[in-house]
Parts: C-alpha cells; sequence; structure tokens
C-alpha cells in the first residue's frame, strides 16, 4: 500500500461527531461566557476578536502544514505568517487573561474554551479535507 492512500483515509463518523461537537461546545461556551460576564464592551470585543483570530490561524497552520506533506508548494512566508498568527493569538489570549480583573476560575474557563476551540477547529479542518480527498480518490 502506497503512503499517501494510507493517509487518505475517510475520518470515522464518530471522530466527526466529536470534533465537531468539541467545537460547538468550545466556542459556544466561551461566546456565553463572554454574554454572561460582567465586563465592558471593549473586554469582551477583544475577546471575541482573540478567539476568531485564533481559530483562522490555527486552520492556516493546518492546511499549511497538511499541504507540505502532501507535496503542495507552501511559501515559507505563508508557513512562518501562519504559525505566527497562532503563537500571537495564544500569547494575545494569556496577556489579556493575565491582566484581567477575573477570578482564576473564570481565567481557567476562558483559557480552556480557547484551547478547545483551536484544537476542535484544527480537528474539524483536519476531517474536512481528508473527506474531500477521500470523495475525490473514490472518482
Amino acid at each position: 500500500m502506497h503512503m499517501e492512500q494510507a493517509r487518505t483515509q475517510t475520518p470515522s463518523p464518530a471522530f466527526i461527531g466529536a470534533s465537531w461537537l468539541a467545537l460547538v461546545i468550545g466556542f459556544l461556551g466561551f461566546i456565553i461566557g463572554l454574554w454572561n460576564a460582567d465586563m465592558a464592551l471593549n473586554e469582551k470585543g477583544y475577546y471575541f476578536t482573540v478567539l476568531l483570530f485564533g481559530l483562522f490561524a490555527a486552520i492556516s497552520v493546518q492546511k499549511a502544514v497538511r499541504d507540505q506533506l502532501e507535496g503542495i508548494p507552501v511559501t515559507g512566508l505563508y508557513y512562518g505568517l501562519a504559525w505566527c498568527a497562532t503563537i500571537a493569538s495564544v500569547v494575545l489570549m494569556t496577556i489579556g487573561l493575565w491582566n484581567a480583573t477575573l477570578t482564576r476560575s473564570e481565567k481557567g474557563f476562558y483559557a480552556m474554551a480557547f484551547v478547545l476551540s483551536l484544537f476542535a477547529a484544527i480537528a474539524v479542518q483536519k476531517n474536512t479535507r481528508d473527506g474531500k480527498k477521500s470523495e475525490i480518490s473514490d472518482l
């Protein structure tokens, strides 16, 4: 069996469902927490923007890494920017939570919801790409 064929297996429905569920739980948990938080609107906007930035950056890293593994050309600039954006989003969230006047449990909640969302977004992107690649190879 060729190495590339082993990588293009269709993800199981259980893994696809678990990935989407994790993304929904992480994202909605973060958003509901922000909605109910007693903080200024600009602070809520900051955390929301960093969450969206982090999700986009994490998906971008996953795509760049996967493209390289599959022999699709990826410029060093794009690859580096994707990693820098992901790291920047984590650093921005960390600094924001560190300086926030929230209880430790609230800070932990936002941190865990953020990390869960990033991980789940990567898994959902991977599943989507694997499913599409499997679909194409079946033709």
